[in-house]
Parts: C-alpha cells; structure tokens; sequence
C-alpha cells in the first residue's frame, strides 16, 4: 500500500482525483470502456467534485458500482447514498450506466442482482474511505474477511452510527437504520487499483489502526495493505497520529 499526505484535504482530494482520472482514461484507452466502484460520505465531496470536472474523459463509457446503502432509507432522505452519489456524479458527468443498491425493497434481492452485474467483469478503480472506526464500506469491526459474496446485509455498530450523526446525516442516533447493504472485503480487494480518500482528524486514529496496527477483522481498513494497488491519500490531520519512522518512510507533505 502506498501512502500520499498533503498539507490539507483540498489538495489531497485534487491529487487522489488527478490519479482517479488517468485510470478510468488508461481503461477507456485500452478498452473502450472503464468499470468503478465510488464511495460516498462528507470525505469524497471533493475529491468527487473535482474527478467530475477532470478533462478528457468520455463518461458514457463507465460503469458505475456503489459500495453501500442503508436498508430502508428512501431515496429522497439525504443521507441516501443513492440520493448522493446521483446528485454527485451521475447527473454532473451523464454517465449511462449505473448499479445503484435498493435498501427499500427486498435487500436480499439487491445484494443478488447487483452482486452479479458486479461480479460479471472487472473493476478498474475503487474509491473507498476509511470509518472512524475504520470500517471499509459498511464492513464494521470484526469484518468478514472471508465471504466471497459482492454484497452483504450487514448490521451497523454504535459507532458507525454515531459517526452518520456527528457528520450531520441525521438528527439523533435513533434515526440511523441499523442495518446496511455493504459491498464485501473480498469484493473490494477485486479492483484492479484502489484509492483511498480520507481527510481530517478524526479519521487519524482509525488511520494509524489501519497503516500501523494489527491486520485484523477488528481493523477492517487494515486488509488494505495486502493489496498490491491500494493508494491512500491523507491530509495532514488524518496522518498526525502516524509514527515518526513512517512519516519519514514516507517523505515530506507533498504540495502541489
């Protein structure tokens, strides 16, 4: 896994998107098409806005997978991931093909259908964040780092659904659904290249968890280091806690 700091999350974010952008254009090059799997949360907001505004690629011919979705959350709630990434990339770019998860209906019925289209090709590029309590999609601690499945019904700890409200989400811990369409570890580890975005402080702990710790299902993030093409881009407050011997393995904040 390579790790990228910058001195703050607006020149991260336009990095990590500058790298997103020429894989999806290798890709478009190579094949005529390209096939990605997006986050969403406050931590892709500008990473996302400026990959959307990235010269040079032909939107039409990508493929679009998400990574989670709350079961029983409509659509028009602006927590909705479906709302979010609609609003964010699909109707910014005109992109035509897009696999969004349907929490309101039969969720067993989504993770089938969509984990097959998924599971049919390739992906090229992940974007992923990383959780306060460093849960990799909905993948909260202990993670199933097994499961061969594209997606899972999965049931949100505490903390990840304090984290929904602290990020302003939702207006009281009550209003988190407590359970969630997630795409699996094993899928994820499937990209061909993996780009993580994770700015600000209080991502730094669940940062040094998953760079420094134990690899562990009590750390999901941490499975990260076992692929060959993981990039995780930071800001200067989410790397704070990293040690003195890796931050200096790692170089000076890069400033572009």
């Amino acid at each position: 896994m390579q790790i990228k700091v910058y001195s703050d999350r607006i020149t991260m974010s336009h990095a990590a998107a500058e790298a997103a952008a020429r894989i999806i254009q290798e890709a478009l090059a190579a094949r005529g098409w390209a096939r990605i799997i997006a986050a969403t949360g406050t931590s892709q907001l500008a990473f996302l806005d400026t990959l959307t505004a990235a010269p040079g690629i032909d939107w039409t011919r990508v493929e679009l997978f998400h990574l989670d979705e709350y079961v029983g959350l409509p659509i028009a709630h602006p927590a909705s991931f479906r709302k979010y990434l609609r609003e964010r990339l699909i109707d910014k770019t005109g992109m035509r093909r897009w696999h969004l998860l349907d929490g309101e209906g039969d969720a067993a019925r989504t993770v089938e259908d969509v984990g097959r289209e998924l599971a049919s090709a390739p992906v090229d590029v992940a974007f992923v964040g990383i959780g306060e309590n460093a849960h990799l999609a909905f993948n909260d601690p202990p993670a199933d780092f097994e499961t061969e499945q594209p997606y899972l019904v999965v049931e949100l700890d505490a903390a990840c659904r304090r984290q929904q409200v602290s990020e302003g989400w939702f207006a009281t811990f009550a209003d988190v659904p407590t359970h969630a369409i997630s795409m699996s570890i094993r899928q994820i580890l499937k990209s061909h290249a993996i780009i993580g975005v994770v700015p600000e402080a209080r991502k730094a702990e669940a940062v040094k968890a998953a760079v420094e710790g134990e690899m562990s299902p009590l750390v999901p993030a941490s499975i990260l280091r076992t692929h060959p093409n993981t990039t995780l881009y930071l800001d200067r407050e989410s790397a704070a806690l990293l040690s003195p011997a890796l931050r200096r393995e790692i170089g000076a904040i890069e400033r572009c």
